[in-house]
């Protein structure tokens, strides 16, 4: 029951945090937008960081079971890999244009 209920909590936050803001800091009304995207930037890396802390707290401090703790731990290096990825995305240190050039190379050859 525990696994359930922390595969559950954590799949219910993934997809808050990577569906869910992103929709509600991307209001728009016609043409303009309103809310900045730093504040889109901001809230994802804050919540990606404490997911990845809480997983980490329910590893050390409420995980009972051997299995338990390994599953909170496999979630906190989810959250904190996806965090690693949102930091170097956003400081320009890991872009798409590997994919832009092999596309562009796929789209030549046939």
């Amino acid at each position: 029951m525990q696994r359930f209920l922390i595969v559950t909590t954590n799949c219910a936050l993934l997809a808050l945090l990577l569906i869910g803001l992103p929709a509600a800091t991307r209001e728009h009304f016609g043409d303009v937008q309103f809310s900045s995207a730093s504040t889109g930037r901001l809230l994802m890396s804050w919540g990606l960081g404490i997911a990845a802390a809480a997983n980490i707290f329910a590893a050390l401090i409420f995980a009972k079971g051997r299995k338990q703790k390994i599953l909170c731990w496999q979630w906190a290096a989810i959250f904190g890999g996806l965090w690693l990825a949102d930091y170097a995305f956003v400081r320009g240190w890991f872009n798409f244009d590997w994919l832009k050039q092999a596309l562009l190379w796929l789209q030549k050859l046939f």
